[in-house]
């Protein structure tokens, strides 16, 4: 029987199917800045929102845990509440591309209380519509083109305002070997995590998958059958399914679609996780702990899954199950892009006898996975690398940038060259690593110096000049991450 107490702060009933999982690691959420101008007053309101929302969602965390087999039917209060619209207002970035109605985030914070009060009645009432994406594409590594939709303002406020609801009930659910696109979790938790069980574990096989398209295939009706699992709340399901039928506006013209999520929307990462996690998650869960003989490790992030095995048997059937089961579900695996190759301590001994050359390797999250040995004591390694094309697209955009930044002031260009080759840093440090940073160094202090010796004919830049440039701007290459073993070692 269905209860709606109106405000109460988990109405909940209870459902037949059951999503038995342990719960997944959470670390610390990082800290924003208050935007330019803001009063003290405004920090303190926002402040105290902040903490009336996060003791709401807290209660609704509770309830989740508490019983896995809750459907919640009253959350939309928690969505239209101000003090969670501010905060997802806050959230969002301050330069961030306009959507088809043109709003800015400064010009809408101008009147902020007024604009989110009345977007809070509308929700309430049911008067909100959602606007159709603006649709661009940005190139990627391989030269083709990914298409990335610009929500408008309204829409990113709210559609961030129910992740942050829908988070607290659906990090309980999700799996420990999901990674993508949630709280606390980054990149290089699935590469530790990756790293440390291709050590540790008895993996001789590995299955690199891809899911070809997967935003743009994802079944709408299924979305929505996974979602009335745990989600009662008629009002948060079509508030979602507004934006799902949006549409889209390209060249002008407006664009829609029966499947697919548009990527972009503060909405599309958690949709996407609950779609793979009720299509893979539980289902590959299932199969390795009760079907597979040996070690069976997973990782995923997004739609990039690596898979390790023991037997090449297992990793054989478990490929040929997989096509099976996201064909179920409207998707496939990219042919392209997704091999299954021996991988693991024995690997280069068995190609090397079998005459088929050197090992294999495979691509995640922009590094290169090779198998190695230590200097130390010869033992079985894992070197990660980053990828080629990772690199050298990188160093493009640095070589546009820098055209276009030609007549530009070296102190300025020297500031931008060290937040680039600090960040490249701050992502790809990790240890093993450090040729592939020092050349990426070399590449952008090269290209700056050519660049430097275009501003006039007559160039007075000598290599002792542009040394003491060198010294002064651009950071060394170094390594940022410790080892996997290390750092998992000191979170759990």
């Amino acid at each position: 029987m269905t209860h709606d107490r109106g405000k109460s702060d988990n109405c909940v009933v209870p459902k037949k199917s059951s999503n038995n999982t342990g719960p997944p690691v959470a670390e610390g959420m990082e800290g924003r800045r208050l935007a330019k101008g803001n009063t003290r007053e405004q920090n303190m309101l926002r402040t105290q929102g902040r903490a009336r929302m996060q003791s709401a969602l807290e209660r609704v965390r509770q309830a989740a845990t508490g019983n896995r087999l809750l459907r919640f039917t009253a959350l939309l209060h928690h969505i239209y509440s101000t003090d969670t619209l501010r905060e997802a207002y806050y959230g969002l970035k301050r330069n961030a591309a306009p959507g088809v109605d043109g709003m800015t985030w400064r010009r809408y914070g101008e009147d902020l209380e007024e604009n989110l009060q009345d977007l809070s009645n509308r929700l309430k009432r049911g008067a909100y519509r959602a606007k159709p994406t603006r649709r661009t594409f940005i190139p990627k590594p391989d030269g083709r083109e990914r298409p990335l939709g610009v929500t408008a303002l309204e829409d990113k406020i709210v559609q961030r305002a129910t992740v942050e609801v829908l988070n607290a009930i659906y990090e309980v659910d999700f799996l420990g070997f999901s990674y993508g696109f949630r709280p606390g979790r980054s990149q290089h938790n699935a590469l530790d995590a990756l790293y440390t069980a291709l050590l540790t574990k008895k993996v001789n096989w590995v299955l690199d998958a891809d899911i070809a398209g997967f935003f743009d295939a994802i079944d709408r009706k299924w979305l929505v059958k996974f979602i009335e699992h745990r989600i009662g709340d008629r009002r948060v399901v079509r508030l979602i399914q507004k934006w799902l039928n949006a549409g889209v506006l390209e060249d002008g013209k407006r664009i829609f679609s029966d499947k697919g999520t548009v990527q972009g929307g503060s909405i599309s990462p958690l949709l996407a996780n609950v779609y793979l996690h009720y299509v893979f998650d539980l289902w590959v869960q299932k199969r390795r702990t009760q079907w597979a003989m040996g070690d069976v490790i997973v990782v995923r992030f997004a739609d990039d899954i690596v898979m390790g095995f023991q037997h090449r048997g297992v990793a054989q059937q478990f490929l040929e199950d997989l096509c099976e089961r996201l064909a179920e579900f409207g998707l496939e695996l990219h042919t392209n892009k997704t091999r299954l190759l021996e991988f693991g301590p024995y690997a280069a001994k068995n190609r090397r006898e079998a005459g088929r050359g050197k090992p294999e390797t495979f691509s995640f999250l922009g590094f290169t996975h090779i198998c190695a040995k230590k200097r130390s004591n010869g033992m079985f390694t894992v070197l990660r690398q980053t990828m080629r094309k990772r690199l050298q697209s990188k160093l493009k955009d640095v070589k546009y940038d820098l055209r276009r930044r030609l007549h530009d002031p070296v102190p300025e260009v020297g500031k931008w060259l060290a937040s680039v080759v600090r960040g490249h840093c701050q992502y790809y440090g990790v240890p093993g690593n450090i040729r592939a940073l020092a050349l990426f160094r070399y590449r952008v202090i090269w290209l700056w110096w050519r660049s430097l010796r275009r501003r006039s004919q007559k160039t007075m830049m000598t290599w002792a000049r542009m040394k003491r440039l060198i010294d002064h701007w651009i950071p060394p290459a170094r390594i940022c991450h410790p080892y996997p073993l290390r750092r998992l070692g000191v979170i759990t």
